[in-house]
Parts: C-alpha cells; sequence; structure tokens
C-alpha cells in the first residue's frame, strides 16, 4: 500500500495496512493493550513503512499522559542545580519523556501558583523549594505525582537528598585530624540543608569537646562569600578553619581572604559542599564533599516515573556523600 508523498501517515493508513480498527492501532501506539504478537508484528511493520508519527498532543488527550515531568530548581547559576538537571535529563531521555525545567532564582513568593500551573501541564513534578511545610498541603491537592529534593514531606511524600549531617560530619573529623580546633560554619541558615550541615559539625565537634563559630551568609553565592571575611576573620578570636555552606560560598570566601593577605591553607583551611566542577580549579584546590548532585537528578526522576506508573509507595531516600580532600585544608 502508499499513501501520496505530500501527506503523513495516517492512523486510519495504519490500520487499514495492519488490517485492524483504528481502535487496535490506538491501543497500541498507547501502550493500553496487549495483543497477539502476529498482531503486533503487523502493527509495527505498518507504521514503520508508512513512516507514521503519532501526534503527541493527540495521544495525550487519549492517555492522559503528557510524557512530559518538570524539574523545579532554586537557582540554575549553582552548578550543585544545573548537575541536578544533567542528571535528571539523562534518565528522561532513556525513559522517552521530555524535560522541563524552571528556575524559581531562589524567590519563594507566588511558588504554589506557578506548581500549579505548571501541573497542569506535566505527568509530575521534581521540586527543590524553600516553601514552608505548611504549603506542602497545596501540592497535594494538585493530584500529580511529586519528588522532592532534600526535605522530608511526611506520609505520601517522596523525597531524595544527600546525608548533608554525614557530610558535615566528614570535614569536622577532617579539619580536627589535621590538629583544626577552632572552626568555624559559614551558613545560608534560610536554606532547608543548612540546619542537618550544622548540626553534623556540631555534633562532630561535640565528640571532642569542642564548639564550632556560626556565621551566616546573606546569600549561597560567591559574592556573599567575598562580603563574609570581613566578619569571619577581622574578630579577636579568628579560627583556624572555615566550612562554608557550599562550594560557591567557599570560592568567594577564600578569593577575598586571600586578596587580605591571608594564606590559604598555611593559615586558614576552607572547605565547601557539593564537589562543583570549578572547585577543581581554584588556587588552592577546593577541599569539599561530593553532594551526589547528578546521582540525586537520576534518582529523582527514576523514582518520579515510577510513581507516575503507579509501582512506587512515596518514601524517603538519601544518597551517601563522598569526601574530596583537596589543597585548600592543610594540617595546623
Amino acid at each position: 500500500m502508499s499513501i501520496e508523498s505530500n501527506r503523513s501517515a495516517t492512523i486510519k493508513d495504519v490500520a487499514r495496512a495492519a488490517n485492524v480498527s483504528t481502535a487496535t492501532v490506538s491501543k497500541f501506539i498507547n501502550g493500553t493493550q496487549k495483543f497477539t504478537e502476529a498482531t503486533e508484528q503487523r502493527l509495527r511493520d505498518a507504521v514503520t513503512h508508512l513512516g507514521y508519527r503519532a501526534d503527541p498532543l493527540a495521544r495525550s488527550m487519549i492517555t492522559g499522559r503528557t510524557r512530559t515531568v518538570a524539574v523545579v530548581i532554586l537557582d540554575i547559576r549553582n552548578p550543585h542545580f544545573t548537575g541536578i538537571v544533567k542528571g535528571a535529563n539523562r534518565k528522561a531521555i532513556e525513559r522517552g519523556y521530555n524535560l522541563l525545567f524552571v528556575d524559581t532564582g531562589e524567590r519563594q513568593s507566588g511558588e504554589v501558583g506557578m506548581l500549579r500551573d505548571l501541573s497542569r501541564r506535566v505527568d509530575g513534578l521534581i521540586v527543590s523549594s524553600r516553601m514552608p511545610d505548611s504549603d506542602l498541603s497545596a501540592l497535594r491537592d494538585l493530584k500529580k505525582p511529586v519528588v522532592f529534593f532534600g526535605r522530608a514531606g511526611g506520609a505520601g511524600v517522596h523525597s531524595v537528598s544527600a546525608d548533608g549531617k554525614a557530610a558535615a560530619g566528614m570535614l569536622a573529623r577532617h579539619l580536627m585530624d589535621l590538629g583544626h580546633r577552632k572552626i568555624a560554619y559559614l551558613g545560608y541558615p534560610l536554606a532547608r540543608w543548612d540546619a542537618e550541615r550544622k548540626a553534623g559539625l556540631t555534633d562532630a565537634m561535640l565528640e571532642m569537646g569542642l564548639a564550632p563559630q556560626y556565621f551566616a551568609a546573606e546569600a549561597p553565592t560567591l559574592e556573599a562569600g567575598e562580603k563574609a571575611v570581613s566578619e569571619v576573620l577581622m574578630g579577636v578570636d579568628r579560627p583556624e578553619a572555615v566550612v562554608c555552606y557550599n562550594d560557591l560560598l567557599a570560592i568567594g570566601f577564600m578569593s577575598q581572604a586571600q586578596l587580605a593577605g591571608i594564606r590559604i591553607p598555611e593559615q586558614l583551611s576552607v572547605a565547601g559542599f557539593d564537589d562543583i566542577a570549578f572547585s577543581r580549579y581554584t588556587t588552592p584546590s577546593l577541599t569539599t564533599v561530593d553532594m551526589q548532585s547528578e546521582a540525586m537528578g537520576e534518582l529523582a526522576l527514576v523514582r518520579l516515573l515510577e510513581l507516575i506508573e503507579g509501582t512506587l509507595v512515596a518514601s524517603e531516600e538519601t544518597l551517601r556523600p563522598r569526601l574530596v580532600l583537596r589543597n585548600s585544608t592543610a594540617r595546623k
């Protein structure tokens, strides 16, 4: 059978070529029903021979599925979130899904409304958010599967995260093994992950009868790291080592400290979290903890698709971080 060369094959053409009904073609293409091997082979042959391509919009109207999922992140300029998107996209491609990512730019206002609008265009969402727990009920009302990064959402909510408390404990013990006793933590209290990193550092130091100094950055950025130097280092009780909430803060802090004449790591050890690619190329290279950004994105995408397909009960999953020793920390 042939069709005119100037038009695309239709579902009727496929049905005629395979000697089946259009309803059978629709069910086969959308995966809603199994047929005999002989029938499915005829359908595959007809689709291939005619070059038939299903209309995604029409298919979504039939199945109620768009085969599109969304990843909502806090700031695409942060390489940690870039890694999450990269990992999620890799798995989405493998599974035949499109990935839509949205950058909230660290804004909380209007977040629930944005997610509500977005949910109408996708089959499910992966969300990194600073929204308060009181807003989680609004997300449940969306009636769409949601996987969170780094938060416990309670019953019916799935989350994927790296163990921030363990990561901070690794850095604390590393610095204490180097002989450091005055250790400061430059945190970002607005971040959900900040509390567990602070707790991990504190608990590890308490085991040695020590306590960290606490400082708060105004943002998790290079610029905020630079601005924090005067507060952290110009006091009378200057720390011997500084652990920063993330690598961006650490890199900005380290750069400004060096401009102030402080030699790193000879006079001050500095460390961060995330193991972003640039941390390898700073001078000195940055000691950090790999928070498994890409693996987190991959796992979140896989779990979201399992929720969409009804094969997963929501739960919390935690990835193990990895200490990455470089040249920004040294023996006291």
